[in-house]
């Protein structure tokens, strides 16, 4: 599945649902349970997704649900299921148990082909289990992390500097979670930009994302999609040379490196530009 951008959506607004699906361009929805609805709208809110996934569906659907611990998931789950949500997407997940407990509230409500997205980053515990997704399910697919959370978590008053950047804990959960991702083998999703006016600002930080190794990013607004798409999408430049790439070891089996271009290339060059055309869709 291709995830470039994933855009939230709060449960309770049926009327952002069918526009966003309808122009966002966007790869994914995140129909949203969890934050973007007040307690009190939790019940009108699950009553909403669940009319909007028995829709004809435009393009996949995720629903973000309570955490765990809520006392909520439960409802959440029984009110969404049915409609079969593309994937689940679980705040507050803190490595392998969690993922294992939901995989099997999956699995005895039957929910075949629902995948799960863990948003691993928004406790003090979730930070020690970054490494341990892998291996427990084959419905995970992939991993993102949120900065919002956590620092709450800890007391801290921001997770930024004055500039916009992260400051040093919030680096480490970053880069953590674009490991733990890649190490279990799935997609590695980006955080939000809140600052959802700044474009330019936005364009630099999903470049900065896709440089590092992030495959997508997630969007809270319809205007960032197409910006996160553009970042998230190999230039004719870059395809020209992964096809080189693979067209010259495909030439030279044997080879452990090659000159392309005057440079030298090797065996990791043919990941990359493996990496390159997927993100393709070649």
């Amino acid at each position: 599945m291709k995830l470039r951008s994933l855009l939230f959506v709060p449960g309770d607004r049926p009327d952002r649902m069918e526009k966003a699906a309808a122009t966002s361009g966007a790869d994914a929805l995140i129909l949203d349970l969890e934050d973007a609805v007040a307690l009190t709208q939790k019940d009108v809110a699950r009553a909403e997704v669940a009319k909007f996934l028995k829709l004809d569906r435009q393009l996949p659907l995720f629903v973000r649900v309570n955490p765990l611990d809520s006392g909520m998931i439960d409802d959440d789950l029984a009110a969404v299921l049915p409609g079969k949500p593309d994937a689940i997407v679980l705040p507050k997940a803190e490595g392998r148990a969690s993922l294992k407990e939901l995989d099997s509230k999956l699995d005895w409500a039957g929910a075949k082909g629902v995948a799960i997205l863990p948003i691993a980053t928004e406790t003090p515990a979730a930070m020690f289990q970054l490494g341990t997704y892998g291996r427990v399910t084959n419905r995970l697919l992939g991993l993102t992390w949120g900065a919002e959370d956590l620092p709450a978590a800890i007391g801290a008053i921001s997770s930024r500097e004055e500039d916009g950047s992260y400051t040093q804990p919030y680096q480490v959960a970053r880069s953590l979670t674009l490991f733990g991702a890649h190490a279990a083998g799935v997609q590695a999703i980006e955080t939000v930009y809140p600052a959802f006016r700044d474009l330019d600002g936005l364009a630099a930080y999903a470049a900065r994302g896709r440089r590092d190794g992030f495959t997508g990013m997630m969007a809270i607004h319809p205007a960032q999609v197409p910006v996160i798409n553009a970042a998230f999408t190999p230039s004719e430049a870059e395809i020209a040379h992964a096809r080189a790439v693979i067209a010259a070891f495909a030439a030279n089996p044997d080879a452990g490196a090659l000159s392309l271009d005057g440079k030298m290339i090797d065996r990791p060059h043919v990941k990359q530009a493996e990496r390159i055309l997927a993100l393709a869709g070649e």
